[in-house]
């Protein structure tokens, strides 16, 4: 007589049997992999960032002209309600969670590689030296009010969204 429930054949017993535990990877490891990703994040970040600034520059340019910075008025301000926006979105109490690699490629990279105060400051250096120091003075006002505003806004519309 024969038990309801038979024996495999000896080859299919291999097949059965678990796989090779998997190594342990050292935290060191884990260290360097998260490090890595950390870059890369920050670096296609500021890709994006970068071309998008560029982008509107040219955009400013053929519309406006040059006698004002108005692309770098722009994406300051832009980049500053961004990051106040999403630093608020994504931080603790924020509605949304996301990875530290995430917040890296938006803060980081995107808002590093969109705004600029080395642009800024040349720019207004520009302006002073072609005797410009009147609209010199509107930009660094304009610039300084329209960036913490900007931010100001950024963060009150995530605390509401997060509210939700």
């Amino acid at each position: 007589m024969q038990d309801s429930v038979s024996q495999p054949p000896s080859g299919d017993r291999q097949a059965e049997s678990h796989p090779p535990p998997r190594l342990r990877r050292s935290p060191g490891w884990q260290k360097l992999r998260d490090s890595a990703a950390s870059y890369v994040a920050v670096a296609l970040g500021s890709i994006v960032g970068g071309v998008a600034r560029y982008l509107a520059s040219v955009l400013f340019a053929s519309q406006f002209g040059s006698s004002f910075p108005w692309a770098t008025l722009f994406v300051n301000i832009v980049g500053s309600f961004i990051i106040g926006f999403y630093a608020t979105l994504t931080g603790p109490d924020g509605r949304l969670l996301v990875s530290p690699q995430q917040r890296q490629f938006v803060m980081v990279g995107f808002c590093g590689g969109l705004t600029t105060f080395s642009a800024f400051s040349l720019d207004t250096l520009r302006l002073v030296q072609s005797g410009s120091a009147a609209t010199a003075a509107l930009n660094l006002l304009i610039s300084v009010i329209g960036w913490l505003l900007a931010v100001w806004l950024g963060h009150l519309a995530a605390a509401r969204l997060n509210r939700l």
